[in-house]
């Protein structure tokens, strides 16, 4: 662990941090569902500062010290990550447990952290974060957006529309329907006429999964063909110390990424009507 997480500080043994590594990635990776969406870059680490764009802006007048005309200027642009914090607290006589050999200790607080952190994340990919120079795969779409209805039977036509709106622009497949959580619960639990399961209908006409995608408004048809979406990691989630007191010790879950649209063609916003 790099020393920014100040993770030798702590009054944690060895099995208690082993638990909480534990733990932290079982709650986290079933809830980042935006990650099964993207292109990923990373992890680069957390001295990791930009995402190179690949492209200039060019400056006014000449560099200092020459007046020639032939000198040209120009300056790389770049995506700056963005970096955050969760906090989260573990009780001391837990962690006491865990070095004794105890596998119930309450993580409790750590379910809330993880459930906070993968929504920023994933807000941030599909939604945008405008104070963090992040614009969203629903904010980009180039496409109109399409109606959801309410009536489960119109799933599998909306959702033909939207696969054929993306070929008709070249946007080849697989394609992936990702929907909240309300909506993607009654997806599975829906049994068409003639006993067929509506999950394994929307799938047939995807070519992809379906993906239960907290945060997200509404759904998003988007293409996972690749390149089109891209997630810059710097330092993955990651369990930081904080503070203690004879109680309580305080840690926090922490990440640093940037996230770019490289084709605002590839994606669909299906709208709750």
């Amino acid at each position: 662990m790099t020393d920014h997480l100040l993770r030798r500080h702590a009054p944690i043994p060895t099995a208690g941090w082993q638990q909480i590594d534990d733990e932290a990635k079982t709650r986290l990776t079933p809830k980042l569902a935006a990650r099964r969406l993207v292109d990923w870059s990373g992890p680069h680490g957390w001295t990791h500062s930009a995402t190179n764009l690949g492209r200039t802006t060019t400056l006014d007048g000449t560099p200092p010290g020459t007046k020639s005309e032939t000198v040209a200027a120009r300056q790389r642009r770049v995506l700056p990550l963005n970096e955050f914090r969760v906090s989260f607290t573990v009780e001391c006589s837990g962690l006491q447990d865990a070095e004794r050999g105890a596998t119930d200790v309450d993580y409790g607080d750590l379910d809330r952290a993880a459930y906070d952190a993968a929504l920023i994340e994933n807000r941030a990919i599909f939604h945008g974060w405008p104070e963090a120079g992040i614009t969203g795969i629903a904010e980009s779409s180039s496409h109109s957006s399409m109606n959801l209805s309410q009536d489960l039977n119109a799933y599998p036509l909306t959702i033909a529309k939207a696969t054929d709106v993306l070929r008709q622009a070249g946007i080849q497949g697989p394609y992936a329907l990702a929907i909240g959580p309300q909506g993607y619960t009654r997806i599975v639990e829906t049994i068409e006429h003639g006993g067929y399961l509506l999950q394994q209908h929307l799938m047939k006409i995807l070519g992809g999964d379906i993906v239960w995608a907290p945060g997200l408004d509404g759904a998003l048809v988007v293409s996972t063909r690749g390149d089109d979406f891209v997630l810059d990691v710097g330092q993955d989630f990651s369990v930081g110390y904080s503070r203690h007191d004879a109680e309580v010790v305080t840690l926090y879950l922490e990440e640093s990424f940037s996230f770019r649209v490289n084709e605002p063609d590839a994606a669909v916003v299906l709208v709750d009507s």
